[in-house]
C-alpha cells in the first residue's frame, strides 16, 4: 500500500465525524458516550458539548489529513 493512500483514513474520520455533528445539529438529538441519547430540549448543555467534541474531532481529523499530505512530514 503506498504511503499517501494510507492518509486518507484521517479524512474518512473527519468527514464521519463533522457529518454526524450536522446531523446531530439539524436533528436535535445526538449519541452520548455513556448516556444514551441526548436531546438539545431537555439536555442543552451536554448536547452541545458532544456535539462540540464531535465538530472539533472532525476538524482535527481533517487537519491532521492535511498536514501529512500538504505539511513537513515526509
Amino acid at each position: 500500500m503506498p504511503d499517501w493512500y494510507s492518509h486518507y483514513i484521517y479524512l474518512i474520520l473527519g468527514i464521519i465525524s463533522f457529518s454526524g455533528a450536522v446531523v446531530s445539529t439539524c436533528t436535535g438529538k445526538t449519541r452520548a458516550r455513556f448516556s444514551g441519547w441526548v436531546y438539545r430540549a431537555q439536555e442543552p448543555v451536554v448536547f452541545w458539548l458532544v456535539v462540540a467534541t464531535y465538530y472539533l474531532g472532525g476538524v482535527f481529523f481533517i487537519g491532521i489529513f492535511l498536514y501529512k499530505i500538504f505539511g513537513l512530514s515526509n
